[in-house]
């Protein structure tokens, strides 16, 4: 290698140096210059895009104000319009009544002319019919002194007639009242013959009834009287009101599940003079205390028992219902 090609190649390789060194700056100014440009494109834009926005606003308020004047102008000429119209009624209701004020007074004008011709030429038959008024009064006073009388007697018969009518009226009313007395007396006499069947018929029911009442049981021992249930008379009691007491006392009233002495049995609405097995008035189903229920206290072979939700009160001798309530647990 001689010197000659090493001092160009050395040569070379500064100039190359040198343009690299160069050409930097120059590829940094092209693309700030791009960026720059990029920039300015973007800010052109959004300033069309403003102004776009700010006219399309322009001729929005435009259109807004174009509509209001023309509502406004349409309001007012209809409301010229109406109060044209309201003139022109005016107007035309003001011309009819001068024309009817002029008719009426036309009228009356030609009434008042023909009242006064015919003034003058009714004078005389008027003077006319006076004197014959006149005339005429001597000769009908006969006349009406007859016509008097004659009015005075059809006005007494008339009076007369009208007494005998109100007599026979008084009459007729007399003889209805008898009657409805009459009438009245009887309906006491039935009222009092039925008021006493009925309290013969009473006395003979109470004897049959405490008669039929009485019964007696066997205890095992010996035989016991007492008294037949009487299902009505405890319910009009006030003392044993277990619907309302239940209203306030629920908690009471809810004593769980009932379990029914046979596995399989389900529940069956019972009636007065069924009669039921012992094993659905066993010992486990009385309620020992009737009064904590509000229910009446139980004597001789009969056992309020609890049912399902029911309570039956059964003679324990001969298993027969002899009173119930439906629904009375929860």
């Amino acid at each position: 290698m001689t010197l000659t090609k090493l001092m160009k190649g050395s040569a070379l390789s500064a100039l190359a140096v040198a343009m690299a060194v160069t050409a930097l700056p120059a590829q940094a100014e092209a693309a700030a210059a791009a960026e720059q440009r990029s920039q300015q494109d973007r800010e052109q834009r959004q300033q069309q895009r403003r102004q776009e926005r700010r006219s399309d606003r322009r001729q929005e308020r435009r259109s807004e104000r174009r509509q209001e004047r023309r509502s406004e102008q349409r309001q007012e000429r209809r409301s010229e319009q109406r109060q044209e119209r309201r003139q022109e009624r005016r107007d035309y209701g003001a011309e009819r009544e001068r024309a009817r004020r002029q008719a009426v007074r036309e009228v009356s004008r030609e009434n008042r002319a023909e009242e006064r011709r015919g003034a003058d030429w009714n004078r005389g038959d008027r003077r006319a019919e006076r004197a014959q008024e006149r005339s005429g009064r001597d000769w009908n006073r006969s006349e009406r002194r007859e016509e008097q009388r004659r009015a005075e007697r059809r006005a007494e018969r008339r009076t007369e007639r009208r007494i005998e009518e109100r007599r026979a009226e008084r009459r007729a009313d007399r003889r209805a009242e008898r009657r409805y007395q009459e009438r009245r007396a009887d309906r006491r006499a039935d009222r009092r013959a039925e008021r006493i069947y009925r309290e013969r018929s009473v006395r003979d029911r109470a004897a049959r009834s405490t008669l039929e009442r009485r019964s007696r049981y066997w205890d095992g021992r010996r035989w016991h009287n007492y008294d037949r249930w009487d299902r009505y008379g405890w319910r009009d009691n006030h003392r044993y009101d277990w619907y309302r007491y239940r209203h306030t006392n629920r908690s009471i009233f809810r004593l769980g599940r009932y379990y029914a002495p046979y596995r399989d049995y389900r529940y069956r609405r019972l009636d007065i003079g069924f009669r039921l097995g012992n094993l659905f008035f066993g010992s486990r189903y009385w309620i020992n205390d009737p009064w904590r229920y509000r229910l009446p206290e139980v004597y001789g072979p009969y056992r309020w028992v609890r049912y399902h939700d029911d309570v039956l009160l059964v003679d324990i001798y001969s298993g027969e219902v002899v009173d119930v309530i439906y629904d009375f647990f929860w």
